[in-house]
């Protein structure tokens, strides 16, 4: 099989169930940017050496694949497409809880920053907010399930917590901002 097409050759692509749409569709925006996500996911998950926090991030990247399936299915057909359960949200503020419990109390604002491996965290969180604002704008015309948004949500905050933990881990004081006066 080949990896090329070629139907994309002008400008648009299609969904899962047909429908075609331009490349710069909300949607197509939507998936694409949870497909970026997932991909800074990865790249945290391989400079990660905690094993406990790698199992995590994979079981994330599967979430992120649903999710991005789910975004670009075909809305106007009876589909089937996987979906992301209450339980996935659950690990999260599970895994938020964990993690919370090992770091000293969040007295001010972090900068991203301190080691590659920090920095790669935040840029994931970043990356995770942009999405969540596609995917809310999406739903403002279209129908999309409230609990990928609440998934993407309780990722960014997951992403937040991990970045300190990984700072904590790797021995990196956070970097805090403080207001210039």
């Amino acid at each position: 099989m080949k990896i090329y097409t070629k139907t994309g050759d002008k400008g648009q692509t299609s969904l899962f169930g047909g429908a075609r749409l331009p490349k710069n569709h909300i949607r197509i925006e939507a998936y694409g940017t949870v497909d970026e996500l997932n991909s800074y996911i990865g790249l945290v998950r391989d400079v990660t050496e905690n094993k406990s926090v790698r199992t995590i991030l994979k079981e994330v990247q599967d979430r992120l694949f649903t999710i991005g399936s789910n975004l670009a299915s075909d809305p106007s057909k009876d589909m089937i497409t996987p979906d992301v359960h209450q339980a996935d949200i659950e690990l999260l503020e599970k895994e938020i809880d964990r993690m919370t419990a090992e770091l000293p109390p969040l007295r001010s604002f972090i900068l991203p920053g301190g080691h590659t491996t920090v920095s790669f965290c935040h840029l994931a969180r970043c990356v995770c907010r942009r999405t969540e604002r596609l995917v809310v704008a999406l739903a403002e015309n279209e129908t999309v399930e409230l609990i990928i948004i609440q998934y993407l949500n309780r990722l960014s905050d997951y992403l937040f917590t991990l970045g300190r933990l990984l700072a904590k881990d790797l021995g990196v004081e956070e970097v805090k901002w403080e207001a210039r006066k």
